[in-house]
């Protein structure tokens, strides 16, 4: 092949099942594409030498070796490459042994980049792959992409297609060819292990092109199904790539479906390697021009208030010290038992101090399914069932905002032969008088049978105390709060977020006004160190809903540090309810409860949707315990509060997971994050690879 003079950009987008490589000319023409099954490395076990440049053997020189020849084939030489960029769910960091890259961009990016090369104008994009399905639009009004990726189902993705293949005995490749377009049967488009398998029970039965037919028609459905709400109400073209556009029965039924014309690009099954070379050709021209990560965070790890709270919680749940254990849950207010002098077991924060013992949280796991709670119970509760508890003198929880919590503490107090020593407090939505009357005389109903139960009275004084220094510490926490939104970040989020001061069990107790009272000043010294150095305008402004995964923090290093995304308040810190009277207790109290607004999702979306305003913030991040089965982030919460926060022009990131279990983390949540933080890159520096230099 003739050599050919200039430079080129290399794009390559390392799938779940297909390697593709796109090389790019300075004009922007494709010079040379790859689309290629990957295979796995058929040597048996593989004694690395260290030659990574000259074996080839392990599946990571096979990649480098395939690109090797890629390149040859299309007469350029490394030297030859001005810059490369990487993409795809295969891309780890091990890659940059063997692929000499400049920058790793989304899958999102990528494929937008890749559909916008060809198709300009286009405001909605479809990539659906091996692994994943993602679909992609353009808002109007917010100026920027917005996406959303599928689960960790295969239903919906090409794996399913793949595996109808391999039952009927034909070629993927065939399929379109063979379908017939006018099939009646219906397949389930639920799971792609039993869509899958319910092929068997019509492949005898029914012939091939119908069977086809069902099957890509449920492909079509199921992707829509699980990623189509991002295009509801829209009216336009929308851009069909990944290698599952090679079936053109796919695109049939996608385009029936929708009532949207579906475009087919030519390079559809590289379209994200495409976008890769572009975006590399990109970073070419502006590389020089990006300014360096700042860095915030290298004094966190020194502020006192983070050692004060660790050694609370050291002292709360780990030590032995005498007292009667009172079993309690996040929400029933801590006053009235630190009023009583009991020593206090939360047991939602009791679970996730496991979080970090990987063996011992598996063994409770283990344990719990054993008793019959599978992975539809939560998972705070299932550590819960398989641990030993200390028994409980007494246990009090709320009917809401989590009824299943409720329950499955009805069911330890049998276990622990406590059934006459509990009460669930109950807890309404609605914040009215009523409801606040009724809270009251529950509240001291609940004191009534603990005094029985523990043989101690209540001193009304102490609980009037108790209510007197949990106002103070709330002034505190407020003044804290209102710092941290209206100034750069001046703590990672990492570190704040398990503070979590809303579900602490130290309200009405000197203690928390210490702790909180030394995180003021710990922050007041980090905005005198940043003074001069970094403008609330330089960087974004992420506020973190709901809890964090406690099993590590890996997740928020990689958003805050990572994508250089600081997180500037999280929602568990928030500490909107009005002070107690202390000569009104119990109504207080409840007042309280219904102000912190878990209990409320309206009020709760009403004041995310002001702090975003008056905080300033770009982005909110949801962390969707239990993927939405957690009454906190559930599927009606979620529409309420992304249509709310568009208004607001603040776009929501959803990233399914669970805050105990990592196993069953989608393997899509980084791909979430980086193509989040590069649209938000976009729209306030305009680029996805962050602020340039001025």
């Amino acid at each position: 092949m003739e050599y050919i003079m200039g430079k080129f950009f290399l794009g390559i987008d390392m799938g779940s099942t297909t390697i593709k490589a796109v090389l790019l000319t300075d004009k922007g023409k494709v010079r040379h594409s790859l689309y290629e099954r990957t295979k796995a490395s058929q040597v048996g076990k593989i004694d690395c030498n260290g030659q990574c440049a000259k074996c080839g053997a392990c599946n990571f020189g096979a990649l480098k070796n395939t690109i090797d020849g890629f390149l040859s084939d299309a007469g350029v030489s490394h030297a030859d490459i001005e810059s490369t960029v990487v993409t795809g769910s295969q891309v780890v960091d091990d890659t940059k042994n063997f692929i000499d890259y400049d920058f790793r961009v989304s899958e999102v990016s990528a494929h937008v980049s890749g559909a916008r090369h060809y198709y300009p104008d286009c405001k909605a994009i479809l990539d659906v792959g091996g692994q994943d399905s993602k679909a992609m639009i353009y808002n109007e009004e917010m100026q920027m992409w917005n996406s959303k990726m599928s689960g960790i189902c295969a239903a919906g993705t090409g794996a399913f297609l793949d595996s109808v293949a391999v039952k009927l005995n034909i070629p993927v490749e065939e399929m379109a060819d063979k379908a017939n377009y006018d099939s009646d049967l219906e397949f389930s488009s639920v799971c792609a292990v039993l869509s899958a398998t319910s092929i068997n029970k019509f492949k005898n039965r029914y012939p091939l092109g119908e069977i086809l037919g069902g099957a890509c028609r449920a492909q079509a459905r199921t992707v829509m199904s699980g990623v189509g709400e991002i295009f509801f109400q829209y009216e336009g073209d929308i851009v069909f790539q990944g290698g599952v556009a090679y079936n053109r029965a796919v695109a049939h039924y996608l385009e029936e479906i929708t009532g949207n014309r579906i475009l087919i690009p030519e390079f559809r099954g590289v379209m994200g390697a495409l976008g890769a070379a572009c975006l590399a050709r990109q970073h070419s021209q502006m590389k020089n021009r990006l300014q360096p990560a700042i860095d915030l965070f290298s004094s966190d790890k020194n502020l006192k208030s983070i050692q004060l709270r660790a050694k609370s919680t050291r002292k709360e749940f780990l030590s032995c010290r005498k007292g009667q254990v009172v079993w309690r849950n996040l929400f029933f207010p801590p006053e009235i038992l630190n009023a009583m002098d009991t020593k206090i077991l939360t047991l939602e924060t009791y679970a996730a101090l496991f979080a970090r013992n990987r063996k011992k949280v598996k063994n409770a796991f283990d344990k719990a399914a054993c008793k019959g709670f599978a992975s539809e119970t939560c998972s705070f509760l299932r550590v819960l069932e398989g641990v030993d508890l200390p028994p409980p003198a007494f246990g009090v929880s709320t009917s809401q905002p989590c009824q299943q919590g409720e329950r499955v503490f009805r069911d330890l107090v049998r276990t622990y032969d406590a059934e006459d020593k509990f009460f669930s407090l109950h807890t309404p939505f609605q914040n009215t008088e009523s409801s606040i009357e009724h809270m009251a005389e529950d509240l001291e109903a609940s004191v009534w049978q603990m005094e029985k139960a523990l043989g101690k009275k209540m001193d009304m004084s102490r609980l009037a105390e108790a209510c007197e220094l949990s106002n103070q510490a709330r002034e505190i926490s407020e003044k804290c709060m209102k710092l941290r939104m209206s100034s750069p970040p001046l703590m990672r989020g990492a570190q704040a977020v398990y503070f979590s001061v809303i579900f602490s069990q130290l309200w009405g107790k000197q203690e928390l006004i210490d702790i909180q009272q030394q995180f003021y000043y710990d922050l007041e010294h980090r905005l005198e160190e940043l003074a001069g150095k970094v403008a609330i305008e330089d960087t974004h402004r992420l506020m973190w809903l709901h809890l964090p995964p406690f099993y590590n923090s890996e997740l928020l290093d990689y958003i805050e540090i990572e994508c250089r995304a600081p997180i500037v308040f999280e929602e568990v810190n928030y500490t909107g309810w009005k002070n107690l009277d202390p000569q009104d207790p119990y109504r207080s109290l409840s007042r309280k409860l219904l102000e912190s607004e878990f209990l409320n999702p309206q009020s709760r979306v009403e004041r995310i949707s002001e702090y975003s305003k008056t905080g300033k913030l770009n982005g909110c991040i949801l962390y969707n315990h239990a993927f939405g089965r957690c009454s906190m982030s559930d599927a009606s919460f979620i529409k309420h509060l992304r249509e709310e926060l568009n208004k607001a022009n603040v776009p929501l990131l959803v990233l399914d997971g669970d805050c105990m279990d990592p196993t069953i983390d989608p393997c899509s949540t980084y791909t979430k994050v980086s193509s989040y933080v590069e649209a938000l890159n976009s729209k306030k520096f305009g680029n996805i690879f962050g602020p340039l230099k001025y």
